[in-house]
């Protein structure tokens, strides 16, 4: 697609109206602004509860699984196959969200997700858990989340309208950093006060409230014409459609940059916190909490100033290039407050790029399209275990802070590039 092409395109609608044409209104200090919705007030609650569900879930397999084999690769064989799911499931999940009503889908992935958990908990209370059942559990829930994930991200724009959608992108993903931050000592808590097998017993308990969330949400039917076609031919037409849109397969690009070379700095943390800050293990979580806490501020932040933020291609750009400065002055310290400082920073930045290239992804793909074209912006999900493996080797033979240094000079040296080879990039606006 050339340039011209490619303003064509913006200045046409993809909602209704492209990301261009939206009439630009007053700025407002709005932080809440989209939960004056019902629909979306559902949908939000829902997120929580399924975030809070999904790490308590991490928390209490790990510990199980640990306790029962105290097999370090087991551990590290779990956490992996966390992500295939969405690597195979993915695109499938995609086309049949463009197939079906997206709210039955998810009331069928819930109902699904609350009956499985609560059958962990019965075999944990009962004594009869193995390992394999850890692993059966972690590949079945994880292939329902493949499902849920995308048709939740799909009906943002169906229960907001299109001047709230920035915030509502903001809210949730404030959700997702919330449950990210207060996840793990929340299940290290539940373990401690109620046993492993109440924590899958709590677990179904929140997936039960997510199920009545979505029962009294009420989504707006959208014409379903992807049925008069195979499946097979919808996953076609949805990756053509990404390849043939300069912007989308731009935006869907960028996003890997951060997963890959971004994200698996923190599988480095420890070595960080024991051979280069010597902090122990309570510094340890004052690090791995720094970026949940940037992450916060730069989406209260976005929530709060969302109406005034017209060029968010610009912020984008921005986003992920300050990404890779901030990661290169954490690799360099040898200061704990610097480092902390920094590793705000690198939240801050990494969720303000993800909320901005998710607004405009949404604004941006037909709604016949929506579930297609998420569920493949989703699969870098299943890249990130492919970018800690790398760190990890690179780690050994150079060290954490060269390896994260230089992770963070390509994520700085890439949006350059996209920058420059991509304009319509810089140029889109809301």
């Amino acid at each position: 697609m050339n340039d011209n092409q490619a303003d064509e395109f913006i200045a046409k609608p993809a909602m209704t109206e492209a990301p261009g044409k939206i009439e630009a209104k007053r700025f407002k200090f709005a932080t809440f602004s989209s939960l004056k919705h019902r629909n979306f007030r559902y949908l939000w609650s829902g997120t929580l509860l399924m975030g809070a569900g999904q790490w308590v879930q991490q928390v209490t397999l790990g510990w199980l699984l640990y306790d029962l084999t105290g097999s370090s690769i087991l551990l590290g064989l779990l956490n992996g196959a966390r992500a295939i799911p969405f690597l195979i499931a993915g695109p499938i999940a995609g086309v049949v969200a463009d197939r079906v009503d997206r709210r039955n889908l998810l009331l069928q992935a819930e109902q699904f997700l609350f009956a499985i958990t609560f059958v962990m908990g019965w075999l944990a209370a009962t004594g009869s858990v193995a390992p394999w059942h850890l692993f059966v559990f972690t590949l079945a829930t994880g292939i329902a989340w493949s499902f849920t994930d995308p048709v939740r991200q799909s009906l943002i724009p169906n229960v907001v309208p299109k001047e709230d959608l920035i915030n509502a992108v903001a809210l949730n993903s404030i959700a997702n950093n919330a449950t990210k931050v207060m996840g793990p000592a929340l299940g290290g808590l539940l373990i401690a006060m109620f046993g492993v097998a109440g924590n899958f017993f709590v677990q179904s308990l929140a997936y039960a409230g997510v199920l009545i969330m979505i029962y009294r949400m009420v989504v707006p039917r959208t014409p379903i014409q992807a049925r008069q076609s195979s499946m097979f031919a919808n996953m076609k037409e949805g990756l053509a459609y990404v390849w043939s849109n300069s912007l989308v397969l731009a935006l869907i690009l960028i996003a890997l940059v951060p997963r890959l070379l971004a994200v698996p700095y923190q599988t480095l943390m420890p070595i960080f916190q024991k051979d280069v800050l010597r902090v122990g293990p309570a510094g340890l979580g004052m690090l791995m909490a720094a970026p949940g806490v940037g992450g916060l501020i730069a989406l209260l932040t976005l929530a709060t100033i969302a109406g005034g933020v017209r060029r968010q291609g610009i912020l984008m750009l921005t986003a992920v290039m300050l990404l890779g400065i901030f990661l290169v002055i954490f690799s360099q310290t040898t200061s704990f407050r610097l480092a902390l400082v920094a590793l705000v920073g690198v939240g801050s930045c990494q969720v303000l790029f993800n909320a901005t290239v998710n607004t405009l992804l949404h604004l941006t793909i037909p709604d016949r399209l929506r579930g297609r074209v998420m569920s493949i912006y989703m699969l870098d999900r299943g890249l990130m275990p492919a970018g800690a493996l790398l760190a990890g080797i690179s780690a050994h033979f150079i060290g954490a802070p060269a390896t994260t240094g230089l992770m963070g000079f390509a994520v700085f040296l890439l949006a350059i590039f996209l920058a420059w080879r991509v304009p319509v990039i810089r140029r889109v606006e809301i």
